[in-house]
């Protein structure tokens, strides 16, 4: 058994309290990170290390973006791509070397995309749609058994947010965005992992904005973050966990995280 969890941490360096109780709780064997906000250089390499999570594959970037994959057990770094055309450090690619040999798990930060759904009227929208369709580009020549997971910022069901009509003109949740997030599934054929275990229409977020101030109550959240895989591979998944009770841990991220176990 293998177990994969992705958190979008919102500062590595900030949350490594967090980070630390989580890889504490809950061990799982590898720990894929978004928006780390740091090079290479001032990673906290040496509290992973402590922690056991000794093997390790960082594409930062000073204050901004950044990814990291940690793990207990062997992997190698297998890619880096420049989806967003621009330098930007938004994505790592590893690959499993011992357990799960030649298991690719991709670590993906994709742009939020601004506040207007418009590339005409808003550059970074346009600049989110690109980044999806290099992403497809790339999906559609795939051939190992691969795990891409991380922030979309995107979330494509009604069940997926916490209200759908209001939402549907909202970055995020808008036809356009979840019709371009579909050609990058059908790509390759990916399965939606977390809506296998947690079946549509049930409620499925994890994220909920810090402008919320008791975001149980309000449960205003979205679900943003993905674990997609191969088909083969997904057959393999044996459970899927959001860990909703981390974004009321001590100084926490606005995202909790996933994990997936599998059965290799």
């Amino acid at each position: 058994m293998i177990s994969v969890a992705s958190w979008n941490i919102n500062s590595v360096r900030l949350r490594m309290p967090i980070v630390a109780r989580f890889l504490t709780e809950e061990a799982p064997d590898v720990l894929c990170l978004q928006e780390i906000k740091t090079v290479e250089e001032t990673f906290p390499f040496e509290a992973f290390n402590a922690l056991g999570y000794t093997h390790h594959a960082v594409h930062g970037q000073k204050g901004y973006h950044g990814v990291a994959t940690v793990s207990r057990i062997p992997l190698k770094e297998y890619s880096r791509h420049d989806w967003q055309d621009n330098g930007e450090a938004r994505h790592v690619g590893v690959e499993l070397t011992e357990q799960g040999k030649g298991t690719v798990i991709e670590n993906v930060y994709v742009p939020a995309g601004g506040d207007i759904p418009d590339r005409e009227q808003n550059v970074k929208f346009g600049q989110k749609l690109d980044f999806l369709a290099r992403m497809t580009d790339w999906a559609g020549k795939i051939e190992a058994p691969t795990l891409i997971v991380g922030d979309f910022n995107i979330a494509p069901l009604p069940s997926d947010v916490w209200g759908h009509k209001q939402l549907l003109k909202v970055v995020s949740h808008t036809p356009l965005e979840v019709q371009v997030l579909q050609k990058f599934k059908d790509a390759h054929g990916f399965i939606d992992i977390g809506r296998e275990h947690i079946r549509d229409p049930e409620r499925y977020f994890s994220w909920w904005s810090y402008r919320s101030k008791d975001w149980r109550v309000n449960d205003r959240g979205r679900r943003l973050d993905h674990m997609w895989a191969s088909p083969d591979l997904a057959a393999k998944s044996t459970g899927h966990r959001v860990l909703e009770d981390c974004r009321d841990w001590e100084k926490p991220s606005d995202h909790v995280p996933l994990i997936t176990e599998f059965d290799l």
